[in-house]
């Protein structure tokens, strides 16, 4: 299956539909844009994994949350500066045929991450 992320939404206790994220390869301080999404109604990545097993390398990653965008769009009132504006998770990938799920547990004040399965 490859590469896939999904948002939990802790504040209001249902998916995080409308997220944007994006996806970075990272080699150092070098990031490379792989591609920017839009999660689902399921706050999922939409259109299946973000890699497949076929074009997953192995190496390190990033995936970028705009958290603060998508709580105002809650009608979430944040101060300014929000506390967390974009969640950056840096992970790496060691065996391209197993499948990496990286998700986000997240609130206005707070965020949790583990690999998933």
């Amino acid at each position: 299956m490859g590469l896939s992320t999904h948002v939990l939404d802790t504040m209001h206790g249902t998916p995080a539909a409308g997220m944007g994220v994006a996806l970075y390869e990272t080699k150092g301080d070098t990031l490379t844009l792989v591609k920017r999404f839009t999660l689902n109604a399921d706050g999922r990545n939409p259109d299946g994994p973000l890699y497949d097993n076929d074009s997953l390398r192995a190496g390190t990653y990033r995936l970028s949350f705009d958290v603060a965008a998508y709580f105002r769009a809650q009608g979430v009132t944040l101060p300014e500066p929000p506390f967390l504006d974009v969640v950056h998770l840096d992970f790496g990938v060691a065996h391209t045929d197993q499948h990496y799920h990286v998700p986000l547990l997240c609130s206005p004040w707070s965020y949790s991450t583990y690999r998933g399965s």
